[in-house]
């Protein structure tokens, strides 16, 4: 296992390099310059080309990667055009309601998810299994924004049980704190549970089949125990699969509901630095969300040797 994970974190340094190249690429071809953003409408060709100048953009492309490269291998992440600040200190101040946000998602996704799953399986057929499965394909169906919007007319609006936008920290005090991530975390939530339970409910189906499952039943087990140690346990390899996997569509819904629900996180940073043609800042950014997603996996990988004593590295 030593050897697996060292192999595993060497080979994160080639994905994250191939990340770097690309994210830098596609942003110097992408249409708009940051130095007339800046400028403004009024400003003249004199001023555009003095903030280039001051920003390092007339450089060539070579030696603008070369030089944010040698930066980024230093710790340093550059600084904002726009914000006008270092980009450490924005993705700091920006983490917190980002990791609440997945955080909260995610444990209210596999919670919900997996039971329904397991349950869609168990009465397979049933009208059970028909809403589970109904839910997975609205799930996939509906784009996350059209449900955010959907939630906050509701909750928000219509019954005033919940804010409409914004956060508030963890240490100005706990539920105002969950308050203001419910409705976020139930929108970012609907795809991932369906996405889950879909799985969940496969897996399970194909373990029910199997002989030592009929074994467990003729030896008159509970069915909660026949269900969750045996049935769940050994389908349980598909469904940590899904939910790393699922890590990258958590990572691109967080942008759109941060953006919906006005929440001052990673997602809203992306999307104000993409618009304001922020070089440093989306390069950081994109980065962030690459590394998180190659360590996700390898903690998928990790969990097979828990979950099935017969994978070995």
């Amino acid at each position: 296992m030593p050897g697996f994970l060292a192999r595993r974190l060497l080979a994160t340094i080639p994905v994250m390099a191939i990340v770097a190249v690309l994210v830098f690429s596609m942003l110097r071809l992408t249409p708009g310059d940051p130095a007339s953003i800046i400028a403004g409408a009024a400003a003249t060709s004199a001023d555009i080309a003095g903030i280039r100048d001051k920003l390092g953009l007339d450089r060539p492309i070579v030696e603008q990667f070369a030089i944010w490269i040698g930066n980024l291998l230093r710790g340093d992440l550059g600084e904002s055009f726009f914000f006008k600040k270092t980009v450490a200190s924005l993705v700091a101040d920006r983490l917190e309601p980002t990791l609440a946000l997945a955080t909260l998602t995610m444990l209210w996704s596999i919670a919900v998810a997996v039971p329904l799953g397991v349950v869609a399986a168990y009465r397979q057929g049933t009208w059970v299994d028909r809403v589970v499965m109904g839910f997975s394909v609205l799930g996939f169906s509906v784009p996350v924004f059209v449900i955010g919007y959907v939630l906050i007319y509701v909750f928000a609006i219509e019954l005033s049980w919940l804010p409409v936008q914004g956060y508030q920290a963890l240490r100005e005090g706990f539920w105002g704190f969950l308050q203001r991530l419910i409705l976020p975390s139930l929108t970012l939530s609907v795809i991932y549970i369906a996405l889950i339970a879909r799985i969940t409910r496969t897996s399970v189906l194909e373990v029910l089949g199997e002989d030592y499952i009929r074994t467990a039943r003729a030896k008159g087990l509970p069915r909660s125990t026949v269900l969750m140690r045996h049935a769940l346990r050994n389908a349980a390899v598909p469904i940590v699969t899904v939910i790393g996997i699922g890590a990258a569509l958590l990572i691109g819904g967080v942008v759109v509901t941060e953006s919906v629900f006005s929440i001052p996180g990673l997602g809203r940073l992306t999307v104000d630095a993409v618009l304001a043609r922020d070089y440093p800042t989306v390069q950081a950014v994109i980065l962030l969300f690459s590394l998180v997603y190659v360590l996700l996996n390898l903690l998928v990988d990790v969990l097979y040797t828990f979950l099935d004593p017969r994978i070995r590295y």
